[in-house]
């Protein structure tokens, strides 16, 4: 906890004094050799696109440290693993080298892996099997696409950023390339069908676990497809577009619909979390400025309530035993304050106005309806379809907070003593609520970040 709260502290002091909010360049950069014979570098650097999911990081990680304050057995053990992952998670959002961003990338496996087998549920060793086999599998098409981009044209290998951003492939090869990293990409942030993996594991995972998985996880998917995608395969990016916007709006309405029919409270909060990466990858699909500001806010957004979601879904679940929402009932009586925290995070979940989800959806929709790529009717299309998935989004949510909190199912149960929160819970609920209001009432305040990188990356696509 106090390792993590220190590296917040230092990473807040050099965003307000080292950091420019005007220049899109590559700012607070470190570059050593690493392997001499390939001339590979250990190359770092930070810009408007990592700044934000940086800053979420390390805010979401200190707060789930401080959540996993009950876990007792082999409480070290499960800390460093949480440390890994800080590491690995800071290290890819701020990877100038290809190389290292695959390295990065790799090394949450294993903490992730190893923090659902000891401290999982009763299904944790097939959730971990399936996502190890599930990211593994993603991972084999990254390394390939790290080993086409360095190795084609040129007598030397190089995976440096600044290089790759301005080397051209032959379509075909740049489709290839562009698929490959897709798919890697696509199992992390979720893409639809890649996504099973997700549901099974949020299931069984210990509630920090899943801040973690929620919160950052999934946004590394979505951040490797706006660098690498969307920045240096500019030309397959055009013509897959098209694609990204249908599947975002599918996974919109499908996630949606299999969140209703979920009994597991935790695999309903999970598939609410995939319902809402289809805005994500319907505003990096648009290929406008509001789009992809819209698809980074949502990204930021999304951090904050859905980690907030089920570090409260999973104290629930401590405090009464059980986790199909059909057995509930009744609990907001003896725990107001947990019905209170819920309530207003759901809320958040399915866009009240006011609220950091309301803004980003919001411009996520202006940006494809100002969209110059598709056809009128084809935005009247997907802007109609995206709004069913709104409209189902609160059909799910409140159910789920009608079957856990009203009725009278636990509270009339005699031998029932429940304990409500306390100063630990409040504070790390509190936390995360605040940043949800601030963006929902000043959203410049994140998109002040990436706007200038945002202008530079869509400006590749205006002749188009």
């Amino acid at each position: 906890m106090c390792i993590c709260l220190l590296e917040l502290l230092i990473m807040t002091y050099v965003f307000c004094y080292h950091f420019k909010l005007d220049d899109p360049l590559i700012q607070i950069e470190d570059d050593f050799k690493w392997i001499n014979i390939f001339d590979f570098h250990w190359r770092l650097g930070i810009d408007g696109l990592s700044i934000g999911p940086i800053l979420l990081t390390g805010f979401i990680t200190t707060l789930a440290t401080l959540a996993a304050w009950p876990v007792t057995r082999d409480s070290r053990l499960f800390h460093f693993l949480m440390l890994a992952m800080y590491s690995g998670q800071i290290g890819l959002f701020s990877s100038r080298d290809l190389l290292l961003f695959f390295m990065m990338w790799e090394l949450e496996l294993i903490p992730v892996y190893l923090l659902l087998c000891m401290w999982g549920g009763k299904k944790r060793l097939y959730s971990a099997t399936k996502f190890i086999l599930y990211t593994a599998g993603g991972s084999i098409f990254l390394l390939i696409g790290v080993l086409g981009m360095g190795l084609y044209g040129s007598n030397e290998p190089t995976l440096n950023f600044d290089i790759l951003a301005n080397q051209s492939y032959p379509l075909a090869l740049e489709i290839l390339l562009y698929f490959g990293f897709l798919i890697a990409f696509a199992v992390k942030l979720p893409i639809i069908p890649l996504h099973t993996w997700l549901p099974d594991t949020h299931g069984e995972a210990h509630y920090s676990t899943c801040m973690l998985l929620a919160g950052i996880l999934l946004k590394m998917g979505a951040y490797g497809l706006i660098r690498i995608n969307m920045e240096f395969l500019s030309h397959a990016h055009s013509l897959f577009s098209p694609w990204l916007v249908i599947i975002g709006t599918i996974q919109i309405i499908y996630a949606a619909l299999t969140s209703f029919g979920q009994r597991n409270l935790k695999k309903r909060i999970a598939y609410s979390s995939v319902s809402h990466m289809g805005f994500i990858i319907i505003g990096i699909g648009s290929l406008t400025n509001t789009g992809l500001n819209g698809a980074i806010l949502q990204l930021l957004s999304h951090g904050f309530i859905g980690a907030a979601l089920f570090f409260l879904g999973g104290t629930s679940c401590d405090r009464i035993r059980l986790v199909y929402l059909d057995e509930m009932g009744g609990i907001s009586i003896p725990l107001p304050k947990i019905f209170t925290m819920f309530s207003s995070f759901s809320m958040a979940s399915l866009a009240l106005p006011g609220m950091s989800g309301f803004v980003a959806e919001s411009i996520v929709f202006l940006g494809i309806i100002s969209s110059q790529k598709y056809l009128l009717m084809t935005k009247i299309l997907i802007t109609f379809i995206m709004a069913i998935g709104i409209i189902l989004t609160p059909i799910y949510l409140l159910s789920m907070l009608r079957q856990m909190f009203y009725g009278y199912k636990l509270f009339n149960l005699s031998n029932s003593v429940f304990v409500d929160s306390g100063p630990r819970e409040l504070f790390v609920s509190l936390c995360v609520f605040l940043p949800v209001i601030a963006i929902g009432l000043y959203p410049d305040l994140v998109i002040s970040l990436s706007v200038d990188k945002v202008q530079e990356i869509v400006s590749n696509y205006y002749y188009r």
